[in-house]
């Protein structure tokens, strides 16, 4: 395994995520006999031209900007991020791109970030844990510099600006963690014990610095028995991943074995299979993410990230890289990263 620095790890994640939203975006909604009928086999799924990304991408870059924002101030704190993330999802739901079938819980949430003078934790959808928190969340994984605390604090905190159910943001910190993992060169093998172990690690820990009283706009007695929620429905996930990955069958929709992927335990587990299944084989493993009969573009851009994180920059075919829509801001913000 090369370092990773000379691996590009965060220029290949982040070229990963957007190459398999824009292969997922037109088999989003369509059934897996749909998809090959429209498009035929899967392991010869094209790239589209033009290469168009959904709001996955759109809002992985606001999250890297907020991130390189708040970095720049100095040390990172929840206020700094808090801040940074909240006008950039503000910019991003105004903007005339926000176009690509963004999800409703992320339409409802940046409404409430607008208005002036409440705290975020109020426009918080803490009954939500779509999988809109983790899809974006790859930065947080890439950035180097972080400590575990502010890795795992940021990332649920970006997940609870729209997304405050506890899964979405132990989905989030996990999935974050999954890519910082396979960009320092965890084997493959024994990630998803390794993902166990943190979940179990965490389980009972409120990250109170980066949440504040989140926590009480939902139904429970306590921060501990409201995250542990969360902990326990990615457990649940996590285990049926290990199960799906003792008898792998890669010619089936792997949403049958982790789920459609339209919430975030579920996306986090069917991106990871489609990655583990194919480890050495990137585009692969974005075709088979990407036919499929839940998510399809969300499932596939964790995939690509996961891809990416561990393969690097060159995991990526030339001709499908050069094309993608904001290539540009995609490999700057990853050389920045990786340097």
């Amino acid at each position: 395994m090369t370092t990773t620095v000379r691996k590009q790890a965060a220029t290949g994640a982040l070229v990963g995520l957007a190459l398999g939203d824009a292969l997922g975006y037109p088999t989003e909604f369509k059934d897996v006999p749909s998809i090959l009928a429209a498009y035929g086999p899967w392991r010869e799924l094209e790239l589209p031209d033009p290469a168009y990304i959904t709001d996955d991408t759109q809002m992985t870059l606001a999250v890297a900007r907020a991130l390189r924002a708040a970095m720049d101030r100095g040390l990172l704190g929840p206020r700094e991020l808090a801040e940074s993330v909240r006008k950039e999802f503000i910019a991003w739901n105004r903007s005339p791109e926000n176009n690509r079938a963004p999800g409703n819980t992320c339409l409802t949430a940046c409404e409430l970030l607008e208005r002036e003078g409440r705290p975020w934790q109020d426009a918080s959808q803490t009954g939500s844990k779509g999988c809109g928190a983790n899809m974006r969340v790859a930065p947080l994984g890439l950035a180097p510099g972080l400590s575990d605390e502010q890795r795992a604090g940021a990332a649920q905190l970006q997940a609870a600006l729209t997304h405050g159910h506890p899964t979405a943001l132990a989905a989030a910190d996990l999935t974050a963690h999954a890519i910082r993992l396979l960009a320092q060169g965890a084997e493959p093998t024994g990630l998803v014990g390794q993902l166990r172990s943190y979940a179990y690690e965490n389980r009972t820990h409120y990250h109170e610095r980066w949440l504040g009283d989140l926590w009480t706009r939902a139904q429970d007695p306590t921060p501990t028995h409201f995250i542990s929620r969360g902990w326990d429905e990615c457990l649940e996930a996590l285990e049926r991943l290990r199960q799906a990955l003792r008898s792998p069958s890669p010619e089936t929709d792997p949403c049958l074995a982790t789920g459609a992927g339209w919430i975030a335990e579920e996306a986090l587990a069917t991106g990871l299979l489609s990655f583990l299944l194919f480890v050495d084989e990137p585009v692969t493993a974005l075709r088979r993410a990407a036919c499929t009969s839940g998510d399809s573009d969300s499932i596939a851009c964790l995939a690509g990230a996961f891809a990416g994180a561990y393969l690097g920059a060159d995991a990526w075919p030339t001709e499908w890289a050069d094309r993608i829509e904001h290539q540009g801001d995609l490999v700057a913000l990853g050389a920045l990263w990786d340097a």
